[in-house]
């Protein structure tokens, strides 16, 4: 999966959730995804990145992969463990914006 592919699936799971949002229905009503399946999603899509680096790199100790190819691999997931840090981060601090607010 390349970069621009993550960022494609990250929208469209986003435009889901937002359109379910804006629809006022839940997800078993409509089938678009909840935010659990979309963080459950978006941690796979990681776990899987990090899979197929640990294969590409195995490969190039075998001698059966190119540098080049082990190199994207990890570049690969690095954006992806960035952006799910940074997914997460912003949630934390929206829940943390959330429960200083007045009641």
């Amino acid at each position: 999966m390349s970069i621009p592919s993550i960022a494609a699936n990250a929208y469209r799971m986003t435009s889901a959730l937002s359109g379910a949002a804006q629809d006022g229905k839940a997800q078993n009503t409509t089938g678009s995804p909840d935010f659990a399946g979309m963080v459950k999603s978006a941690v796979e899509t990681v776990v899987e990145q990090g899979k197929k680096s640990d294969n590409q790199a195995m490969a190039l100790t075998e001698g059966k992969a190119n540098v080049v190819d082990v190199v994207t691999a990890v570049a690969e997931t690095e954006v992806a463990l960035e952006t799910l840090v940074s997914v997460r981060d912003r949630v934390i601090s929206a829940y943390q914006e959330i429960m200083r607010m007045p009641i």
